[in-house]
């Protein structure tokens, strides 16, 4: 089985890909438009950055496996994965330390003036009356926007510095939120109006498009300091753009609208220029600590998917699916007897969902839980059970409507 590593990837990690018996094609080079050809005859994708569009999908009909080696997916086209029943898989996590340091770097290049005061000295100018001039973490509010394990590394490292923290996320409730040790806010909206710093960790998509919308902005306290180490598109950007350059906030972002693709380029934004605005590169992720956990995850994905068939962190797997009602069958563990059972629905066009097999100590029998998308007529029910040979017990409950 061949497996694609269509980005960098450590020696040490792709020697445990090929302990896993698998054929190793390390690739980093490769750009988005080369991976349908490249991936043809592989069975597993592992990418880091580079995207992978609905053409690899199309093409790579072998193809059982894609792993983004970092948080989000919205690189690869899970859609068109999905429609070809190919997994994929993230690696969650990995990378909250990282983040929510770069996260705190950024914050206390805002207060303190950090970037300025080293530029300063090294034109070798001494102005120690201009970056005395801060206002300080301690006692102050720390809005986290989004709790997952970042905003929780966040969360940690607020408290960590005498900060009041607050939160808000669609599933933080008052017992996790006292757990944390934090205030829970009841919307975005209101998290902003009482947040000195406003940093952003929630993943990108249709549910988080310009959740920070030009309302949460403009609820932020004058002199606030507003913090992007997620997404672009979760802020309203020109809003964003609008408040930076009236000066009432300082904007930390290590995400940009239309920022490269590519590790070298030319860019030129608007917002990035801005005196009061701090930004990076979009290297938040990008500490050897959780390029090393990410890639140790991503060999544990494809170990669990060869020996034990599971897909950790799989995000394209339905968590509902059109069946109605699931079909109980104990048998005896013998050849052909599903081949048989399923005959029977084939014949009568219903569609087997999702089927489950468990074998008994000893190998005699079975239980077999069969979930269709429609109810078997009694006829088809009894032609089953009339297999007295290879049948034990059949039983029929609906499971949703």
């Amino acid at each position: 089985m061949r497996v694609l590593v269509a980005d960098e990837f450590s020696k040490g990690h792709l020697d445990g890909l090929r302990g896993l018996g698998l054929s190793v094609d390390y690739r980093p080079e490769l750009k988005a438009d080369d991976l349908p050809e490249a991936t043809k005859d592989a069975s597993i994708l592992v990418v880091r950055s580079t995207e992978v569009k609905r053409k690899v999908f199309e093409s790579a009909t072998g193809l059982s496996l894609v792993i983004r080696a970092g948080a989000g997916v919205n690189t690869i086209d899970v859609r068109a994965a999905s429609e070809r029943g190919v997994y994929v898989a993230n690696c969650p996590g990995q990378n909250a330390i990282a983040v929510a340091e770069l996260s705190f770097g950024l914050i206390l290049s805002a207060d303190r003036h950090i970037p300025e005061a080293v530029y300063s000295l090294r034109q070798g100018k001494w102005n120690k009356k201009r970056f005395s001039q801060a206002r300080g973490l301690f006692g102050r509010t720390l809005g986290v926007l989004g709790l997952g394990a970042i905003g929780t590394a966040v969360v940690q490292r607020g408290r960590a510095f005498g900060m009041r923290v607050a939160g808000y996320s669609r599933t933080l409730n008052a017992a996790r939120a006292s757990a944390m040790g934090i205030e829970r806010a009841e919307s975005a909206l209101a998290l902003a109006r009482q947040a000195d710093v406003f940093t952003v960790h929630v993943p990108a998509g249709p549910d988080t498009k310009k959740l920070v919308s030009r309302e949460v902005l403009a609820a932020l306290p004058n002199g606030a300091i507003f913090v992007n180490t997620s997404r672009a598109d979760v802020v309203d950007q020109q809003a964003l753009l609008d408040e930076a350059k009236s000066g009432r906030i300082a904007v930390c972002a290590d995400v940009f609208e239309g920022e490269p693709k590519a590790g070298e380029a030319d860019f030129v934004s608007e917002l990035a220029s801005l005196p009061n605005v701090y930004g990076t590169h979009h290297v938040g992720a990008s500490t050897e600590q959780a390029q090393e956990a990410i890639a140790d995850e991503a060999v544990r994905i494809v170990a669990s998917f060869l020996k034990e068939g599971v897909v950790p962190n799989c995000v394209n797997v339905a968590r509902k699916t059109p069946a109605r009602y699931q079909l109980i069958v104990r048998h005896y563990d013998r050849v052909g007897v599903l081949a048989n059972v399923l005959a029977e629905l084939r014949e009568a066009s219903i569609n087997a969902q999702e089927i489950e097999n468990t074998v008994f100590e000893g190998a005699a029998a079975a239980c077999c839980k069969i979930q269709l998308d429609s109810r078997p007529a009694e006829e088809v029910l009894s032609r089953v059970r009339s297999r007295a040979n290879e049948v034990i017990f059949v039983d029929l409950f609906e499971i949703g409507g």
